[in-house]
């Protein structure tokens, strides 16, 4: 590359262009390029031109030298330079401009995105006959810029310091100000003083230039929401709230739920696991120097049911007949559908509350219920109790064969009841408390404890009572006495009734016998004796067969419950009275025995 000697014939211009820095001359053996500057700031919008010259040689080696290529560029290589026209993001807006050996670049509607370093570029026909000026041109767009010096909010709207700025302006140059695009301030320094209402847009431009106005500044505008995933929400899983707002200058951002702190000071809010007390309404407030705005969001987290909360009513004491009301509730999103069950039980009910228009003691227990939707399902129990009076009691005997003089006897008494009832035993006809509890015992009964007992069972709900007939029987002893007494008293009652028998027979048949008279003197005085005669008069004695030797010590009734293996055994006395004769007489007066003498002979068949 040739060097070129330094002039300061290039000259920049445009509208709204500062220079930054002085010329630069670049030449080598008559070969170089001229820059005005360094370094050019714009202001977006605007147009530029920067200027420049070359020089070179006339002749080398008797060959006129003829310039065949002049092209700016900032892309690409020294050696493979990108020539602005034909760069697609300068398309319509370059223009080379050459007067002899001057160049001249135009660039209008300048972007921020212009902003490079612009280099020159010139080709000859001789070899080697090019040449391309280093360093080149650095270009700075920069756009005016609003700021906000003061605000103080207020009633009647914000109270704002506003200044019209640009990194390129260095002069004092007149700005205009621009009220939702139209130029209604009349303000013309840098700076304004406004009450600014958040329906308010302003702006600045260069007096002249007020078709490249400064960005406005306003309040934020109504924020935009959204939540991601955007699909429904299910509790556990992550989830994140955005919010944006135009605004300027940027607006902060702040979420916070209703009646809550702030959660976030950020344009985010992260749940990284949401449950379901997070569902709700959240605000997201967008806030700049100029004012605030507000939007909300509702989250619906999505739940299996809760572990259900049951009740019942009324609250108090539950009594047989009553109505009572068993009622669930869940939390869970979608709505939980219930299910009341009892214990082994086919559903009672499909519905959050189970009634129970005349409750009855056989209902008490434990009652299911059971809340479902189609994230999960939960279960609950509750006991219920009914109070209710004593049932009819039930009476019974121990033991419950027939009830024998001298044994022991425990008379029972139950009944159902809620609460536990108490039980008092009385005998009819008797005012006097027999005893207090289920049994009541009789030891060594007698029969005069025979009658008619009753049970009176009693809690604070009722009183109900049951009779029992009680009946005792001869024992054992009693018996053996009776047939004791039987067997001596039936020969003596036989006997009389012979006597009286033979009275009657020899009151028809008188006896002159001196003997007989005598012997019936000394047997029967003052009667006759009957004639004499073999007759035999029998009495049937009945024993059991578990009766044992001797008689006199073991005659027993049957025990009643031994009447149907026990059998009947016949026991015969015969009473024989022989007719008195000489012999017979004389026998009886030589041992010694009376003629009066009755002999009975028992036998008793086994």
């Amino acid at each position: 590359m040739r060097g070129a000697a330094m002039r300061l014939n290039t000259a920049v211009r445009g509208f709204v262009v500062v220079v930054l820095s002085g010329s630069v001359v670049q030449s080598q053996d008559g070969w170089g390029v001229t820059y005005t500057s360094t370094q050019i700031c714009a202001v977006k919008g605007s147009t530029v031109e920067i200027k420049c010259s070359y020089t070179y040689p006339s002749r080398t080696q008797y060959q006129i030298t003829k310039v065949q290529m002049k092209l700016w560029f900032t892309k690409g290589t020294n050696h493979n330079p990108v020539d602005l026209k034909s760069d697609s993001d300068y398309t319509g807006r370059v223009e080379y401009r050459s007067n002899q050996k001057d160049c001249t670049l135009r660039i209008t509607e300048l972007r921020e995105s212009d902003s490079a370093v612009y280099k020159f570029r010139f080709i000859t026909n001789q070899q080697g006959g090019s040449y391309i000026g280093s360093p080149g041109v650095t270009l700075i767009v920069t756009d005016l810029q609003v700021q906000v010096i003061t605000s103080q909010h207020g009633q009647d709207g914000t109270q704002v310091q506003l200044k019209c700025h640009s990194s390129c302006l260095h002069d004092r140059p007149s700005y205009v100000w621009m009220k939702n695009g139209q130029v209604t301030l009349r303000e013309t320094s840098s700076t304004l003083r406004y009450s600014f209402f958040p329906e308010d847009n302003i702006s600045c431009a260069l007096k002249g230039h007020e078709e490249f106005p400064s960005p406005s500044v306003y309040a934020p505008k109504l924020p935009s929401v959204s939540v991601s995933p955007s699909a429904e929400i299910v509790e556990g899983s992550s989830v994140t709230l955005t919010c944006s707002s135009e605004a300027n200058p940027a607006a902060t951002y702040v979420w916070y739920k209703r009646n809550s702190q702030p959660l976030s000071k950020n344009s985010q809010l992260i749940f990284s696991s949401i449950q379901s007390s997070d569902s709700g309404e959240y605000y997201c407030s967008a806030v700049n120097k100029l004012g605030s705005t507000l939007k909300s969001i509702t989250i619906d987290v999505k739940y299996a049911p809760k572990s259900p909360s049951v009740s019942v009513s009324p609250s108090g004491e539950i009594t047989e007949g009553s109505s009572v009301t068993l009622t669930c509730s869940s939390e869970a999103n979608p709505a939980a559908t219930y299910v009341w069950y009892k214990r082994n039980s086919q559903p009672l009910s499909k519905n959050s509350q189970l009634i129970l228009s005349s409750i009855q003691s056989s209902d008490s227990g434990e009652y299911y219920c059971s809340a479902v939707n189609k994230l999960g399902s939960t279960l609950k129990s509750i006991t219920i109790d009914v109070k209710y009076a004593p049932k009819l009691p039930s009476v019974s005997v121990s033991p419950s064969a027939e009830i024998v003089e001298g044994s022991s006897v425990t008379l029972t008494c139950s009944s159902d009841a809620n609460p536990a009832a108490s039980y008092t035993w009385y005998k009819e006809d008797e005012d006097s408390l027999k005893t207090s509890g289920h049994n009541f015992t009789i030891s060594n009964i007698r029969p005069e404890h025979s009658g008619s007992y009753y049970c009176v069972v009693h809690n604070n709900r009722g009183t109900h009572n049951s009779t029992l007939q009680l009946t005792v029987v001869a024992g054992a002893g009693t018996l053996e006495a009776a047939g004791v007494t039987a067997a001596v008293l039936l020969p003596v009652i036989f006997f009389s009734v012979f006597l009286w028998i033979q009275k009657k027979r020899m009151s028809k048949e008188p006896v002159k016998s001196e003997d007989r008279a005598n012997n019936r003197e000394q047997c029967l005085p003052d009667q006759r004796q009957p004639e004499e005669q073999d007759d035999l008069q029998y009495t049937s004695i009945h024993f059991s067969n578990n009766q044992a030797d001797p008689l006199y010590s073991n005659i027993r009734a049957a025990q009643p419950h031994r009447h149907m293996l026990e059998q009947e055994v016949t026991e015969y006395t015969a009473v024989r009275f022989n007719r008195g004769s000489a012999a017979k007489r004389d026998r009886s007066q030589e041992t010694g025995e009376s003629p009066c003498a009755l002999y009975s002979t028992v036998n008793k068949t086994r």
